[in-house]
C-alpha cells in the first residue's frame, strides 16, 4: 500500500489515486486459480494414465463475471492518458488487467487462446534483436539437453528431499535473508505447479519429492525474485500496483528469475529443457494436438507420468483438451530469459548498474525500468530495499556478464576448425 504521510503534488497525487484504483479493480481478477485443475481429478488422471489407460480429462471451470472490474480499468485507461511515463505505465497495466479478465470470462472455450497469446506471446514469435524464435531456442536447449544427456548429473541433484523437509529448511534461510519472519513457507496439496510465490507466502506442492537443485532453483526464482519484488513493490510510496504482477510484466518477471537461477548458479540443462519442451508442447496443442498427445509427447522425452501430467495440465489450462488451444503463459520463461540477459549486458554496456538494481524495486517491465527513471531518480518510485545476493556483488556480476559480451563475438565455426586442426 501507498506508504502514509507522504504527500505529493497534485499530479502525482493524481496517479497514486489512479492506481488504488487499478488495485481495487483487479483484486477479484485471479488468473491462475480460475485456470487451476482440482488436486483430486489429477491424482486419479495420472494413476490411470501410468496404466496406459488414456482418456480426456474432465474439467469444469466456474466461469466469472468481470464486467464490472473491465469498465473500471477502461475507466482508469482513459483518465491515465499516455502523457507522462507514470499514465502509461497505469494505461499498459489496466489494460493487460481487462484482456486478463477478457480471457478469464472465456475459461473453458478456445476463446482463451487468443487472449492468452496477446498477454504471454507465441512459440513463433521473434525474441528481441534476433531472427532466430522463441520456439528456436526452446529445440536448441531440447537437442542439446539430449546430447549431454545424464553424464552431466551430479549424484547430489538425484537426492529426494520431502515437501515438509524443504518447508523447514526454506522457513529457515528465509528469515536469516530478510531479518524477520516476512515470507511463510506452506505445503499445499491442491497446489498444482511444483510451488508459487506470493509476496509474503510460499506454496509447495504437498506428495511431491524435491532435489537439491529444486530447492537452489526455488530459493532464487520463486523465493529471491518473486516474493523478493513483491515486497519491495509493497513498499513503494507512489505505485502500490508495483507489488503485484500484472500481466503485462510477467514475461520479465519469469524471464528475471530464470536469470536469477542462471545467475547464482541454481539452474541445470534439464531446467532448461523442461522449460523448452513446454514451449514446444504449446506449438503441438495450437497445431491441434489433444491433452493425450501431449501428455505422450512428455513422457516420450523422459519425463514421469505425474511430471508428464502437470507438464500437459499446464499447457491446457482453461481450454477445451481436444487440440488447436492452448493456455500460452510457459511461452514467456525462455523468451524472458533471453530477453532479460540481453538487458543486463546493454545496461552493463551503457554503464547503468542503476537500471539493473531498480528492476527489483517491484513487479516491472523492462520497459518500466527505462521509462521510470525519472521517478526514481526523484525519489518518487523508490530504490530496492532488498536485492538478492548475486544482485549485491556488482562485480561478480559485471565478470560475469562482461565475459559473455566478449564471447558472443567469438566466431563459433572459427573454433570449430582450430579445434580440428590441433587434434590432427
Amino acid at each position: 500500500m501507498n506508504t502514509p504521510g507522504v504527500a505529493f503534488s497534485p499530479e502525482l497525487q493524481r496517479y497514486a489515486d489512479l492506481d488504488k484504483r487499478l488495485l481495487m479493480a483487479v483484486r477479484g481478477i485471479r488468473i491462475l486459480p480460475t485456470v487451476a485443475w482440482p488436486a483430486s481429478l489429477e491424482d486419479r488422471m495420472i494413476a490411470a494414465y501410468a496404466k496406459g489407460q488414456f482418456s480426456l480429462p474432465d474439467v469444469q471451470y466456474t466461469v466469472p463475471d468481470l464486467s464490472a472490474e473491465r469498465a473500471e480499468l477502461a475507466a482508469i485507461e482513459r483518465e491515465a492518458g499516455y502523457d507522462d511515463p507514470l499514465g502509461e505505465y497505469l494505461c499498459r497495466t489496466a489494460e493487460s488487467w481487462r484482456i486478463a479478465a477478457e480471457m478469464l470470462e472465456a475459461v473453458g472455450t478456445d476463446q482463451v487462446t487468443a487472449p492468452s497469446i496477446v498477454l504471454y506471446g507465441r512459440p513463433g514469435d521473434k525474441i528481441p534483436g534476433s531472427e532466430r524464435s522463441n520456439l528456436d531456442a526452446a529445440r536448441y536447449f531440447v537437442e542439446l539437453s539430449d546430447e549431454l544427456g545424464s553424464d552431466l548429473i551430479a549424484d547430489d541433484v538425484l537426492v529426494a528431499i520431502s515437501a515438509d523437509d524443504l518447508r523447514a529448511d526454506l522457513s529457515r534461510t528465509l528469515d536469516e535473508f530478510f531479518g524477520e519472519p516476512l515470507i511463510s513457507v506452506e505445503v499445499d496439496p491442491e497446489l498444482t505447479a511444483k510451488a508459487a510465490a506470493g509476496a509474503t507466502r510460499i506454496r509447495l506442492r504437498g506428495g511431491t519429492r524435491f532435489t537439491d537443485y529444486d530447492r537452489h532453483q526455488l530459493l532464487a526464482h520463486e523465493a529471491l525474485v518473486h516474493s523478493l519484488t513483491a515486497l519491495n513493490g509493497r513498499a513503494q510510496p507512489l505505485l502500490a500496483s508495483l507489488g503485484r504482477t500484472s500481466p503485462r510484466v510477467t514475461a520479465t518477471q519469469e524471464g528475471l528469475a530464470v536469470f536469477a537461477e542462471l545467475m547464482s548458479g541454481a539452474i541445470d540443462i534439464s531446467r532448461l529443457k523442461r522449460i523448452s519442451l513446454r514451449i514446444l508442447a504449446i506449438d503441438m496443442a495450437l497445431s491441434g494436438a489433444d491433452f493425450v498427445e501431449v501428455y505422450r509427447f512428455f513422457s516420450e522425452c523422459g519425463q514421469s507420468p505425474a511430471d508428464s501430467f502437470h507438464s500437459a495440465q499446464r499447457v491446457f489450462r482453461g481450454v477445451p483438451l481436444t487440440g488447436g488451444a492452448a493456455f500460452a503463459k510457459d511461452n514467456v520463461y525462455l523468451s524472458g530469459l533471453l530477453t532479460v540477459h540481453t538487458f543486463f549486458r546493454w545496461a552493463l554496456k551503457q554503464r547503468r548498474m542503476d537500471m539493473l538494481r531498480n528492476l527489483f524495486a517491484g513487479k516491472l517491465a523492462l520497459h518500466d525500468v527505462i521509462s521510470l527513471q525519472p521517478y526514481f531518480a526523484s525519489g518518487a518510485i523508490a530504490p530496492p530495499r532488498w536485492l538478492p545476493p548475486w544482485m549485491q556483488h556488482a562485480h561478480g556480476l559485471a565478470g560475469k556478464l562482461a565475459f559473455s559480451l566478449f564471447v558472443n563475438r567469438i566466431h563459433m565455426g572459427k573454433v570449430q576448425a582450430e579445434a580440428l586442426s590441433l587434434s590432427l
